[in-house]
Formats: structure tokens, sequence, C-alpha cells
């Protein structure tokens, strides 16, 4: 497998990065139309983290994790380094020092679609990382791949520069020249929500205030007390 290296690919402006860290990855890929969302089997090795970062991609081969090494060097402030391989991979391409070597760059975190290890010691140092599976199998570095260039995680297309955002519900990718309407709607749809949990907190319910009362009626859900339904029930068994 032959590779390429990109060395300057376009990125996200960073005060839109920063914007979108302010805002949750549900809210987000809902800003988005439910879209860029990775899939459930991406998770959290911690807790109570929220980060958002410019992605440099890696395409590596499974077992291999040496276009990460690669990768390394491309990194800088900001960035969240997303790496995925030709083909399904759980082993541990990731660990405590490639985290060293990152965060001294200023990298915010790392989304693995394969597997992480030492995450004891990544949430000691507080690295965040995300990952499809944890395991200690170690790899070696002998195949080629590629840094900077188009990948896809879970059927999601990434290119390098899209904001990554991740927290405890999951990752979500938003292409680069989305990112500034990605966060003005995502300051609506918060602002949305601000208005609707005062009107829980008000004692307002769901049904009526998204008018789903209609939505029950056209359905043909029945509103009955419990004789009515005991009834019902006896006369249709």
């Amino acid at each position: 497998m032959s590779g390429v290296i990109v060395t300057d690919p376009p990125k996200a402006e960073l005060k839109d990065v920063d914007a979108l860290a302010g805002f949750g990855v549900a809210t987000v890929s809902e800003a988005m139309g439910r879209t860029g969302l990775l899939g459930p089997g991406i998770r959290p090795v911690q807790q109570g983290v929220r980060v958002a970062g410019t992605a440099v991609t890696v395409l590596s081969w499974p077992g291999d994790n040496l276009m990460i090494h690669a990768a390394v060097e491309q990194c800088g402030e900001g960035d969240i380094l997303v790496v995925t391989t030709t083909s399904p991979c759980t082993d541990g391409l990731f660990g405590e020092l490639f985290a060293t070597a990152l965060k001294q760059r200023g990298v915010r975190g790392v989304v693995l679609g394969t597997g992480v290890r030492d995450t004891q010691e990544l949430r000691d140092m507080g690295f965040p990382a995300w990952s499809r599976a944890v395991s200690s199998q170690g790899t070696v570095k002998a195949t080629g791949g590629s840094v900077n260039v188009p990948i896809a995680v879970d059927g999601q297309l990434i290119n390098p520069g899209d904001v990554i955002l991740a927290d405890d519900d999951g990752v979500v990718v938003v292409p680069r020249e989305r990112a500034r309407a990605t966060v003005e709607k995502s300051e609506a749809r918060e602002a949305k929500e601000a208005a609707t949990r005062a009107a829980f907190i008000g004692g307002q319910l769901g049904l009526d205030r998204y008018g789903l009362r209609e939505t029950l009626q056209r359905l043909g859900v029945e509103y009955r007390t419990y004789e009515e339904h005991t009834a019902h029930e006896g006369r249709t068994k």
C-alpha cells in the first residue's frame, strides 16, 4: 500500500471551532439536520470532557501505526487526530506515548476507528480519546498509508480540516465549509431549547408545546379510563 502525506490542507476557522465546542454533539448534529454523527461504537475513554478541533486524518493498514507517527509531524495547535484503517481493526494503535507527543504540539484529542490502549495514563494526563475498542494488542510499523486525505469512519466522510466535536454522547463531524453556519444554527437551537426548558419547568407538557395531541388523534390513539379499557379488552378477546 503506497500513500501520500498532504502537508498543508485548508482548515476551518479556529474561532468557529471554539464556538462549536460550546455546544453538545447532539445539538450540533440536530442543527445540521441530524447528520454528521459517527456511530455509537466510537466511545470516550473518559467522562465529562468535550473537545472540538480541526481534523488531521490518517489512513493506516490494520495492526500498523506507522502513519500515526507520520501524522504527528503534521499536527498542530487546535487539531484533533482522526485515525482509521483500510479494513476493520481493533488493535491498540494509539497509546500514552503518542498522546505525549501530540499534547506537546497543542493537539486537543484523538478519535480512533480502531483500538486504543494506556487508557488510565491518557485520563491521568488529560488527553481525551474516543475509540472503537480498548485493546492492549500491539502493532507494527511496516506499511505505507496516507495523512490528510479524505477518510470514512462509520460511513461519515471526514476531510482534513473539518471540525471534529466529541463529548460523552459521541463524535460528530462538521464539514469545514459549514462551520460558521452550523455555529449559527446551533445557537438558534440552544435558544429554542432554553425556551422549552423554561416551559417544562413551568409545568407545560410536551404534548401541548409540540402539538402532539393532534398527532395522537390523527394516528388513531385513544384515551380510555381503566374501566373503559378493561371492558373493551373483554369484548375483543
